[in-house]
């Protein structure tokens, strides 16, 4: 799979709507999982959005999430730019760059869904999410 590079917004508590009303305007297949697909979920998340992921049929790809407990929505934390694919080493690398002289949110690590991930926020004050999809086995 080759790297992507596409916006991911998060919402406050009404994701599930807001990338459903997304299907409707660009058709497409959407997936989503919550918090409680997960496990281990805080009670009242359970059936909030953890990823949703919409492939339309003119090759844009959108995703959305309901924000985690503890982490406030306000407005202009509520998108970053999502890079993912399988390519490691080309992934750790970009990660790499945007962490330098910017924050790490959180570290690129094995997380539950079985994937490499963490977030940062670069010099700039822009937010990225970094995917490393793992083999599947």
């Amino acid at each position: 799979m080759a790297s992507r590079l596409n916006p991911y917004i998060s919402f406050d508590g009404n994701a599930r709507e807001a990338i459903e009303a997304y299907k409707d305007v660009f058709g497409g297949e959407l997936t989503v999982s919550t918090f409680g697909d997960m496990g281990g979920a805080a009670p009242g998340t359970e059936d909030k959005v953890m990823h949703s992921q919409l492939e339309t049929p003119a090759g844009f790809t959108l995703m959305a999430s309901d924000m985690p407990p503890g982490m406030p929505h306000q407005p202009g934390n509520n998108i970053a730019v999502s890079l993912s694919g399988d390519d490691e080493a080309e992934l750790r690398g970009y990660w790499d760059k945007l962490a330098g002289g910017g924050q790490v949110v959180m570290a690129l690590e094995k997380q539950v869904w079985g994937d490499v991930f963490g977030m940062v926020v670069d010099r700039f004050g822009v937010s990225w999410m970094v995917n490393i999809a793992q083999p599947q086995g």
